[in-house]
């Protein structure tokens, strides 16, 4: 009996996966198929069918992605391998000296990121480039033209240049801390390696002849960036949480009273009826004719834009329908709706369109989808669709965006909120992401990394302690893909600090008269893949080298000092050829970076360096902008609201510099999709030299549909 036993025993040993000795597995090369102009894909082991682009449903725009070029595979990445073993995939590529890595999600302190561990998992931001952030982009670029995606619904694990293997093919030198000053703690690393948990993944390879052209091709795979709605580019204010609909009025008419340009308000949680978990109807004692409230704005050219977050409440309409589609766990005592499943989509679509849509709401801001852990569902939750909590947690936020855009293109009606969360494949989406993190200088980082992942980012204004600062986070928040300020727990307005209520003023209107250049600036984004903010890596002409520093060594905090190397993470680029340099307080000087190229002031058309770094004083009265040689600024008067459809407004167009230059202004009706369907115009800005002087013209290239701009005027700003 015991030797049969015993026999028993040893067979399901050997036989039983888990106790049975593994073969080791072997990295083998990825197979690489090109599925568009510059773009290939790589399939590893057994994908997940849930990833990010599946989610966005991502449409490539052939056309665009084939006017870059049909450049060939980056060599480089043939050395790239792949393993499967355990559930567990893994992802290795090469690193070329010299090499930098940019991207790798929304990150708040750092552009580049070679030689940082980055755990990219959907998060509220707690302060440190750790890849728990906001939009976890597995999605990286570097500066040899190339550019990588793992589209997986997982969290992964990216070591960007840490991990040194035996087999290196370019390994470090050993050294000798006991001899050797230079001694590093970080030896030379020569690869990226990936690890996720799951049996399979899909990866995607982007080619370009620089680092801007790879982010482009990334972009247009992804269906190309969002076009806004013109009002979307106007100023927003966010009211405090409990407003009633005539507070709300007659903040909207104090703005108007008081000179400053309004484009949409937000209202806050207490819209509804019940807020943390949520019913998505209107509160009748605060607003108790919500279609009134809301057309009475649209009379004054202003949208509103509701306050959501997707848990419902059980006093919710839909409570009982879709509490069969919801998960295992609640958040704030409310049922999380389970988006994959049909029934779920169906009922919130059937409430927001009645309670929202129907009566002219605008937008959304999605709240409280990205983290903590402690308030989201854990990773043990199960949900109806079968869909792990882990998928879950990292695409919900992208689902919301992609299932409310539907909604309004539907309608033939463009939208433009905010959400918590997002993921790879979100460039076509009409949402600017957000958080309740207030640092100021971190929050211009975040601008610059949002250029390389195809999101978009604001830095928006709450409070501030001194004027000062309040002027410096409303000029800053003027010069980003959505200008907002959110007064909804403190209840600033623009004029709250009255010492620099002139200047808060003058910033707000000058967003509005740069507006055809914004609006331009989108259209490349959405025909191009051009992002609308750019970081300066990505601009061409750009080169800053500097030494490295050594941290301090201490003994207790930090017995390993390692160097750290000096970059450029606090100006960009807004479109083709404005320089943004914004300030903070306290800054009694500012250094500027110029890329290639002779550059003049914004304001003055003074000229002011050629690729090097210049240092301006600061003054309380405007933020430093600086535009490229030959570059063509197309402005509006300072309008209160952006124009409407049918609406003329004059333009006055400067030049800047001494050089020749062509460039393009596009306009269509400002609010649907028609453009689409090629209903758009498209004006050739020119400047030349005609006897000795500068001749600006401007001519249609295409006027599929008439344009609202009239009366160009030509202003050359350097004498």
């Amino acid at each position: 009996m015991i030797k049969r036993t015993l026999i028993s025993f040893l067979i399901v040993f050997h036989t039983y996966p888990g106790y049975c000795r593994r073969e080791p597995s072997i990295a083998t090369n990825i197979p690489w198929q090109q599925v568009a102009p510059g773009v290939w894909k790589g399939i590893v082991g057994t994908p997940d069918q849930i990833s990010p682009l599946s989610v966005a449903e991502i449409k490539p725009r052939i056309e665009a992605l084939t006017s870059l070029g049909n450049l060939p595979f980056p060599a480089q990445l043939n050395e790239g391998v792949a393993e499967v073993h355990n559930h567990l995939t893994s992802l290795r590529f090469p690193l070329r000296r010299g090499e930098e890595i940019y991207g790798l999600g929304l990150q708040f302190k750092s552009v580049k990121q070679r030689g940082t561990i980055k755990q990219l998992r959907v998060d509220h931001y707690g302060g440190t480039d750790n890849g728990r952030t906001h939009a976890p982009v597995p999605f990286y670029v570097t500066d040899n033209g190339y550019g990588v995606l793992i589209n997986t619904a997982r969290y992964l694990t990216v070591y960007a240049g840490t991990g040194v293997r035996k087999d290196s093919n370019d390994p470090p030198p050993e050294m000798n801390r006991n001899s050797q000053r230079d001694w590093n703690p970080q030896p030379y690393s020569d690869a990226v390696e990936i690890a996720i948990p799951a049996s399979g993944t899909e990866i995607y390879v982007f080619a370009g002849k620089n680092m801007m052209e790879v982010v482009q091709r990334y972009n247009l795979y992804c269906g190309g960036g969002i076009l806004p709605p013109k009002w979307g580019l106007g100023f927003t204010h966010r009211t405090p949480t409990l407003y009633s609909d005539q507070e709300v009025m007659n903040e909207v008419e104090q703005f108007n009273a008081k000179g400053y340009p309004l484009s949409f308000v937000g209202l806050e949680p207490g819209w509804q009826s019940r807020s943390y978990p949520n019913t998505f109807v209107w509160d009748s004692t605060r607003f108790p004719r919500p279609n009134y409230f809301v057309n009475e704005l649209l009379k004054r050219h202003i949208r509103v834009n509701l306050w959501i977050n997707p848990y419902v409440s059980s006093y919710s309409p839909i409570y009982k329908k879709i509490t069969p589609y919801t998960g295992s766990h609640t958040v704030w005592v409310g049922e999380v709706p389970d988006f994959f499943m049909p029934q779920a989509r169906k009922l919130y679509k059937q409430l927001f369109t009645t309670q929202h849509l129907d009566i002219g709401v605008s937008g959304f801001k999605v709240d409280e989808v990205d983290g903590y852990d402690n308030w989201l569902w854990p990773d043990v939750a199960k949900f109806p669709s079968e869909t792990s909590a882990e998928q879950m947690r990292q695409v919900y936020g992208l689902q919301f965006q992609k299932m409310t855009a539907d909604w309004f293109r539907e309608k033939n009606q463009r939208t433009y909120g905010l959400v918590r969360a997002s993921n790879a494949g979100a460039a076509s989406l009409p949402y600017v992401l957000y958080n309740d993190y207030y640092n100021h200088r971190d929050f211009i980082t975040a601008l610059c990394n949002s250029s390389f992942i195809g999101v978009l980012w604001t830095p928006e204004a709450r409070s501030s302690k001194t004027a000062e600062e309040w002027l410096r986070r409303m000029q800053a928040v003027c010069f980003s893909p959505m200008a907002m300020l959110n007064a909804w727990a403190d209840g600033t307005k623009p004029w709250s600090f009255p010492e620099v209520e002139k200047q808060v003023k003058d910033v707000m209107l000058l967003r509005m008269q740069l507006l055809p250049y914004l609006y331009t600036t989108f259209a490349q984004y959405h025909l191009e893949g051009k992002p609308p903010v750019r970081a300066m890596p990505l601009v061409e002409g750009f080169n800053y080298s500097a030494n490295a520093e050594k941290t301090q060594l201490h003994s207790s905090d930090n017995p390993y000092t390692t160097t750290v190397v000096p970059e450029v993470k606090d100006q960009f680029m807004l479109g083709d050829y404005l320089l943004v340099a914004p300030l903070f307080a306290g800054d009694t000087t500012r250094k500027v970076v110029l890329p290639k190229g002779k550059w003049y002031d914004f304001y003055t058309g003074d000229y002011v360096g050629d690729g090097e770094i210049i240092e301006v004083p600061t003054t309380l009265n405007y933020t430093p902008l600086f535009v490229r040689d030959g570059g063509i600024i197309p402005m509006m008067p300072p309008m209160l609201h952006v124009p409407e459809n049918g609406e003329k407004v004059g333009l006055t167009v400067r030049h800047y510099g001494k050089a020749e230059n062509s460039t393009y202004l596009y306009d269509d009706d400002g609010t649907t999709f028609n453009y689409e369907n090629g209903t758009y115009s498209l004006f050739k800005l020119s400047v030349t030299h005609e006897g000795g002087k500068l001749k600006g013209s401007q001519s249609t290239v295409k006027a599929d549909y008439p344009s609202g701009y009239r009366d160009f005027s030509w202003k050359f700003m350097t004498k």
